[in-house]
């Protein structure tokens, strides 16, 4: 089949979730024999030029980017607010000069699958329909309302409002969408309920992201313990406010029983709070070269989230590498992970830390638990299932 994935960041490199969602399918489409082409928005935020993508990738991959300055403003924001209907995050997306290469694209070639990775390329639906026949395809890699919702519930005073009216805002905007595709594939399957509760009529599919089991080995010796880490988009909202309650309110406690503990942050994009922070013994890193290396290096991962929706990869990443994960019911929402079996799982403060406290107590645990997590993932997410699944899927709906 000939493929054409659009997305509004550059998948390349694949250095956080959304990124390793779309890249890891579009890998795992070329591998099993279809023709792929992506174009992407090449925003201000995660610009890559595409003339510096691995010549070995792109011989299986097509690559397309399109500029796009998807800056932040607040009187935008404010005027978006005021006097359009479509919320400020969508109309940050919509670009003539994008939609302009996709009906180029689609006068060049015909595709028989058009997949769209998240909502926020769900406008351009006029164009694709009117230059193609293609059957088109919602990834849905989360409900993306629901990540404002739990922001919101987060947030104090004006940001509250304004969050809670932005949360309303993008619900209607992707309840209004969702009958609009020919399919809908979301990422797990409590998203899939959620979305036929909101009166989706179209064939759904469930397909995780998954991983490729070849190239994700786990090490179950030879990390330093004791020790924390983190690994994950520091620019991400949802990470941002889970780090700062688990420093403010859940360090404290561990390092009460365990005072030279050590905690590793890594990730991209990091603003000030994070990277000029003096927390004693946390030890701020940024972006680190090899994640893998990084992650099978250390003992337990650390992923205190509060808000988000859909499926956290860096979760089915660190398990997949052997890790023993200290999260929450949100961090594991979607993955299905049991509470002492392959995951730690607590959602306030002295239950995160005894969570810690109990891995911290024996190395055993902390192996056993890796262990049982990588069989969990290498089970349910190998790449290869998902997208066999899928591709009978996209067969079907095409006839």
């Amino acid at each position: 089949m000939n493929i054409l994935i659009l997305t509004n960041k550059m998948p390349y490199p694949p250095n956080d979730g959304g990124a390793i969602a779309t890249m890891s399918m579009a890998v795992a489409f070329a591998d099993a024999g279809n023709q792929v082409t992506i174009l992407a928005m090449n925003t201000s935020k995660h610009f890559f030029d595409v003339a510096r993508i691995p010549v070995e990738l792109s011989k299986k991959i097509e690559f397309h980017g399109v500029y796009l300055n998807t800056d932040l403003s607040a009187g935008k924001a404010l005027k978006n607010l005021l006097i359009s209907s479509i919320p400020y995050n969508a109309q940050r997306f919509i670009s003539e000069e994008f939609d302009k290469k996709i009906a180029d694209l689609l006068k060049e070639k015909e595709y028989d699958i058009i997949q769209l990775e998240g909502i926020y390329v769900g406008p351009y639906i006029r164009t694709i329909r009117k230059h193609s026949k293609a059957l088109v395809s919602m990834r849905a890699h989360n409900v993306e309302h629901e990540i404002w919702e739990r922001t919101a519930g987060l947030a104090k005073g004006f940001k509250k409002i304004y969050l809670r009216n932005l949360a309303k805002r993008i619900k209607r905007f992707e309840i209004s969408m969702i009958n609009n595709y020919d399919v809908l594939v979301p990422i797990t399957e409590r998203d899939a309920k959620r979305f036929l509760d909101f009166g989706c009529r179209i064939p759904v599919h469930v397909a995780p992201t998954g991983i490729n089991t070849a190239n994700l080995k786990p090490g179950f010796e030879n990390f330093d313990f004791p020790n924390l880490f983190h690994l994950g988009a520091l620019d991400w909202a949802p990470n941002q406010e889970g780090l700062k309650w688990f420093f403010s309110k859940v360090w404290p406690l561990v390092r009460k029983e365990h005072p030279s503990l050590k905690f590793y942050l890594a990730g991209r994009n990091a603003p000030p709070y994070f990277s000029s922070m003096n927390i004693p013994n946390v030890v701020f890193l940024g972006e680190v070269e090899n994640a893998h290396a990084f992650i099978r290096s250390k003992a337990i991962m650390i992923v205190p989230l509060l808000s988000g929706s859909g499926l956290r990869i860096k979760i089915i990443e660190g398990m997949a590498l052997g890790k023993a994960i200290v999260t929450t019911g949100i961090g594991i929402e979607g993955i299905n992970g049991e509470h002492k079996q392959n995951v730690m799982i607590a959602d306030d403060a002295e239950s995160f830390a005894r969570a810690i406290h109990y891995l911290l107590e024996d190395n055993n645990r902390v192996i056993n638990m890796g262990k049982q997590a990588s069989e969990f993932i290498f089970r349910h997410y190998d790449n290869r299932k998902i997208i066999k699944s899928l591709i009978t899927f996209y067969n079907q709906n095409l006839s």
